[in-house]
C-alpha cells in the first residue's frame, strides 16, 4: 500500500476529476431536456411579453424653493402640526425636499388629479380609495441630493396621459404649497377683520357717547397733565389688547412651547406690569384715569368717557396696522416651485422590457433544467441500488399514495423521453 502523501493527493484529485466528468456526462446525457426547458421558458416569456400591454413613463423635473436651514426648520415645524390633516407621515421628514416628495402623494393632491381626469372611471374602480392606490402606485418622486432637483415620474399605458399626469402633479403641488404657505397669513387677516368690525362699532359708540355728554353738560376742560395721563394709559391699554389679539392668532398655528409664543407672553406680561405701575403712581383706583382728588364729578365722568374714546381709537389704529401686515403677507408668493423640465409624451415604452425578460427566463430555465437533470439521474441510480431502494420504500410509507403515484408517473414519463 502506497503511503506516499503525494500519491494520496493524486488519488483525491483523480476522484474529484472523475466526479466532474460524471457531472458532465449527466449534462450531456440530459442535453435534450435542458434545451427543451431553457428554450421553452424563453419562448413562453417572449409570448407573455408580447401580450403584455406597453407601459410608458413620463418625467418632469422641479426645483423646490431654496430655503435657509432655519427657514426650512420653521416650515417643517409649522407643517408638522397639520401633517395628519393633509395625509403626511407623522414624523421622519428632515429636509424640505423630503417634505415636497411626501406632499406629492397626499390625499389632497391625489384627489385633485382623480377628479380632474375622472380616474375612478378610467381605472375602473368602485371607490376613491382604490383610485388613490392605483394613482399613487403610478407616480414616483426622487430627490437628487447634489442638485436638489426632484424628478416626478408617472407611468401609464398611454404616453400622452403619462405626461399630462406628471405635469398635473406639479400644478397641484404648486396649488397645495401656495395654500400651505399663506394659511398663517390668511388666518391672521380674517381674524383681524372680525376684530376690526367689533372695534369700529365700539369706537363709533364711544364717539357718540362723548358727543352727547358734551352737548348735555357743556365742554369740560381737563388739565394738560391729566389729559396726558388719560391718553398714556388708554394707549397702553390698547396696546395690551392688541398684543393679546396677536397672541391668540399666534396660538392658532403654533404650540405653547413655540419661542415666538413665549416671547409674546413675556412682552404682554411686561406691558401689564407697566400699566399697573402707572395706575399706582397716579393713585388711580378702578382705572377712572382722572385722579379723584383733582377733578369734580363732571370732569371725572368726562375723563372716563375720554379714556374710553382714546382707548378704542388707539386700538383701532393698532389692529389696522396688523391687518395690513397680514394682508401683505398673504399676497406674497415667496415659495415658488420652479419647473426645470416639463413632461413630454415618451416615444419609447418603459416596460415590458422584453429582451431582459427573455434573458432572465433563459438563465432561470437553464439552471432549473440542470437541477431537474441531476434529480432524474439520481432517481435512476437509486432505483437500481438495493440499499437505496429500501430507503425509498421507507419514504413511500411517509407520503400519501397518490403523491407518490404522481411522482412515479413523472419519472417514468421522463425515462421514456
Amino acid at each position: 500500500m502506497d503511503q506516499n502523501p503525494k500519491n494520496s493527493e493524486f488519488i483525491e484529485y483523480a476522484d474529484d476529476e472523475i466526479n466532474l466528468l460524471d457531472c458532465l456526462i449527466v449534462l450531456v446525457k440530459r442535453k435534450k431536456l435542458i434545451a427543451i426547458i431553457t428554450l421553452g421558458a424563453m419562448l413562453v416569456t417572449a409570448i407573455i411579453s408580447l401580450i403584455m400591454p406597453p407601459v410608458y413613463k413620463a418625467e418632469t423635473k422641479i426645483l423646490p424653493p431654496q430655503q435657509s436651514q432655519s427657514s426650512a426648520a420653521q416650515l417643517l415645524s409649522q407643517i408638522g402640526g397639520a401633517a395628519s390633516l393633509i395625509g403626511l407621515p407623522s414624523g421622519g421628514l428632515k429636509t424640505t425636499n423630503e417634505l415636497y416628495i411626501a406632499l406629492i402623494k397626499t390625499n389632497n393632491v391625489l384627489d385633485r388629479l382623480i377628479d380632474r381626469f375622472d380616474l375612478i372611471k378610467l381605472y375602473k374602480t368602485k371607490t376613491r380609495a382604490n383610485a388613490r392606490i392605483a394613482l399613487a402606485g403610478a407616480v414616483e418622486a426622487k430627490d437628487d441630493k447634489k442638485s436638489g432637483i426632484i424628478t416626478i415620474s408617472v407611468t401609464d399605458k398611454d404616453p400622452t396621459r403619462a405626461s399630462q399626469y406628471a405635469n398635473a402633479f406639479v400644478e397641484e403641488l404648486r396649488n397645495l404649497n401656495k395654500g400651505l404657505a399663506v394659511t398663517e397669513a390668511s388666518q391672521r387677516r380674517l381674524f383681524f377683520e372680525e376684530q376690526l368690525k367689533d372695534i369700529k362699532k365700539a369706537l363709533e359708540t364711544a364717539e357718540e357717547d362723548i358727543k352727547r355728554f358734551q352737548e348735555s353738560k357743556g365742554v369740560v376742560n381737563v388739565g394738560e397733565q391729566a389729559k396726558a395721563v388719560i391718553e398714556g394709559i388708554a394707549k397702553l391699554k390698547a396696546e395690551i389688547v392688541a398684543k393679546e389679539v396677536d397672541l391668540r392668532v399666534l396660538k392658532t398655528y403654533s404650540t405653547p412651547n413655540n419661542p415666538d409664543v413665549k416671547k409674546a407672553e413675556e412682552g404682554l406680561k411686561g406691558m401689564k406690569a407697566e400699566l399697573n405701575n402707572l395706575l399706582v403712581k397716579n393713585k388711580i383706583e378702578h382705572e377712572p384715569l382722572i385722579p379723584t382728588g383733582e377733578a369734580p364729578g363732571t370732569a371725572l365722568e368726562y375723563g372716563r368717557k375720554l379714556r374710553n374714546l382714546k382707548f378704542y381709537e388707539t386700538l383701532y389704529e393698532l389692529i389696522i396696522k396688523q391687518h395690513e401686515v397680514a394682508r401683505l403677507d398673504e399676497a406674497k408668493d415667496a415659495t415658488i416651485i420652479q419647473v426645470v423640465d416639463n413632461a413630454e409624451p415618451p416615444e419609447k415604452r418603459f416596460k415590458p422590457k422584453r429582451r431582459q425578460m427573455v434573458m432572465i427566463a433563459g438563465v432561470v430555465g437553464f439552471f432549473l433544467s440542470i437541477f431537474a437533470a441531476f434529480i432524474m439521474e439520481y432517481s435512476e441510480k437509486s432505483s437500481s441500488n438495493p440499499e437505496n431502494k429500501e430507503k425509498i420504500d421507507e419514504i413511500k410509507k411517509l407520503f400519501p399514495s397518490d403523491t407518490l403515484h404522481k411522482i412515479k408517473k413523472i419519472i417514468t414519463k421522463r425515462k421514456d423521453e
